[in-house]
């Protein structure tokens, strides 16, 4: 690398210029400067003006999870995501839960908290009372800022007044609850806080600091529950109720241990993730969200955190897995409604609204966990994991697509998943080996 990063005026060049820069601060090889090539079907203007300094794009493996049936609708679900194994789990899963019937899911009513933060207020109980007692000319003053939105039966419904001990002192922090219908609610919400913080200021008598949604979105929770039917889970060395008792036992691990249950839930944000980047949507705010979540209703139980789903035998011995957490996306606004994959993606979902698309993403949600579980208490979870890196393996090694299978089935079968012996496996597999 040569030259400062320090690059006056590197926004204004356009995007040729900013890679060609790129290109000779970093030395890059011709070839490896193409990585940054627009793929066809996206206009480079778009993604311009959708964040700063663009140079390229950073495409992503997007599959499609099939079997999926989610309350009686059969749905194809897009999955944008690196990690192996992940897709399949997902369709392997839904096979499993449509033998009876499919996923049940439902959402709340889509209910953002917008929060105001107020200091140095003398008398903060007394503070909190004289804002709710103006809360009717409060919550028509935060509609007034929209009301396309109220026109479509949403907007500020409630608000809320808490008060906060802290180092700096008792904050009273004010919630704004505001009903974002079809959209993920930053830009709504975010303007109501903005415009009704002075007033607050003057009611408690104190001083505005931060006004800004919060993604602990408590209100805006999506659910789902599935059955996997116990002889539909045997295996080779287990039979269905012993694999039953094997997930049990998994669950209960990740529900009294914070290590297992963050690996837990990030199986479940697998799933989750994969969908809200195929859709354009704010995945660092619904992993945000689910996993603080976690951790908020956990420590109303008493654990550090606890897991986003649970599972359970019902009566006849099958697994009755569900889910719930907080999921807060849009389909208006934003990436989803300008960026033409995550607009196509919406529509192989076929979903309409918001809420649909909340309760196919707890469904999915739920399905990816099962199937790490299932995984994890069988035959463990690297076996679909290490045959998909042994293709990579191979192919970085310059196996050709003729070549591939048999340099991995070489791997497997050693039990070395490397790039020496993919190359050694290779060498041999030219040999007529």
């Amino acid at each position: 690398m040569t030259g400062s990063s320090e690059v006056p005026g590197f926004y204004r060049r356009s995007i040729a210029e900013r890679r060609a820069f790129v290109r000779e601060w970093a030395g890059l090889t011709e070839e490896e400067a193409q990585a940054y090539e627009f793929p066809p079907g996206i206009d480079p203007a778009m993604l311009d003006r959708m964040i700063e300094n663009v140079i390229g794009v950073m495409p992503l493996p997007l599959g499609v999870a099939t079997n999926f049936r989610v309350n009686g609708k059969d749905v194809l679900v897009p999955m944008a995501i690196e990690e192996p194994s992940v897709v399949a789990a997902a369709s392997n899963s839904a096979k499993v839960a449509r033998a009876a019937g499919g996923f049940a899911a439902q959402t709340t009513d889509p209910v953002m908290i917008g929060q105001v933060q107020i200091l140095d207020v003398h008398d903060p109980t007394a503070a909190r009372l004289r804002i709710l007692d103006q809360k009717a000319a409060l919550l028509a003053a935060a509609n007034a800022k929209d009301p396309v939105l109220v026109k479509f039966g949403g907007g500020a419904k409630d608000l809320e007044v808490r008060l906060v001990d802290s180092d700096r002192g008792t904050m009273l922090v004010v919630h704004l609850l505001v009903d974002a219908r079809d959209a993920g609610g930053m830009n709504a919400v975010n303007t109501m806080c903005e415009a009704l913080g002075p007033e607050f200021a003057r009611l408690a008598g104190g001083r505005v600091v931060l006004r800004i949604i919060s993604n602990l979105a408590i209100h805006r929770l999506a659910r789902a529950h599935a059955t996997f039917r116990a002889d539909l889970l045997k295996t080779e060395t287990a039979t269905g109720p012993e694999v039953v008792e094997a997930i049990l036992d998994a669950y209960a691990f990740a529900a009294a241990d914070p290590f297992r249950c963050a690996t837990h839930n990030k199986g479940i944000m697998n799933g989750i993730s994969s969908v809200v980047i195929a859709t354009g949507n704010d995945y660092r705010a619904i992993e945000s969200g689910a996993h603080t979540y976690a951790a908020w209703t956990g420590a109303e139980d008493g654990h550090v955190v606890r897991p986003l789903t649970t599972y359970e035998k019902d009566r006849d011995g099958n697994l009755v897995g569900t889910i719930e957490l907080p999921i807060a996306v849009g389909l208006i606004g934003g990436a989803t409604a300008v960026h033409p994959t995550a607009k196509a993606n919406v529509k192989l979902l076929g979903v309409k609204s918001a809420r649909e698309l909340a309760e196919i993403l707890a469904a999915v949600g739920l399905a990816q966990n099962f199937g790490a579980l299932r995984a994890l208490a069988t035959e463990g979870i690297q076996r679909g994991h290490m045959e998909l890196h042994a293709r990579n393996l191979a192919a970085s090694a310059g196996a050709r697509p003729d070549e591939v299978d048999r340099v991995v089935a070489i791997l497997l079968k050693d039990h070395q998943i490397r790039f020496d012996r993919a190359k050694a496996a290779l060498e041999e597999v030219r040999r007529g080996g």
